[in-house]
């Protein structure tokens, strides 16, 4: 992945990707996992480049790895490459043996003149 200079590191503010079509595969069964994805994320200095992201989100196409794994990786690459003041990713996986596993990472500390959004995803009921 790519970064860029934030050009407002001033100032606090959220910025969100959304990736409602991730895949990867089982890494027992080599089936297919769908999740939609929600990064929310406070930059410091540095921006991450929206196309570098989409493409290493979509590395994970052919990937075998756990939902737990895939999140919390993906989680820490970008805090690693951003050092953001505070970066969650939510991981709002679609069911594997009947049953959803959402997974949550969060680093940093959210600034107290920071609003955040809820993420938007519900609960699993056959989320469409």
């Amino acid at each position: 992945m790519d970064r860029v200079a934030n050009p407002h590191a001033d100032t606090n503010y959220v910025a969100r990707f959304t990736a409602p079509e991730f895949t990867t595969l089982c890494p027992i069964t080599g089936q297919p996992d769908f999740a939609h994805l929600v990064i929310d994320y406070v930059p410091g200095r540095f921006l991450v480049e929206s196309k570098s992201l989409k493409l290493y989100l979509n590395s994970f196409r052919n990937h075998g790895a756990f939902h737990e794994d895939c999140t919390v990786a993906i989680g820490k690459k970008l805090n690693a490459l951003l050092e953001p003041k505070w970066l969650r990713i939510g991981g709002y996986w679609y069911p594997r043996g009947g049953m959803p596993i959402d997974v949550f990472w969060q680093a940093g500390k959210l600034p107290k003149d920071v609003w955040v959004p809820d993420q938007g995803v519900a609960p699993y009921r056959g989320r469409g």
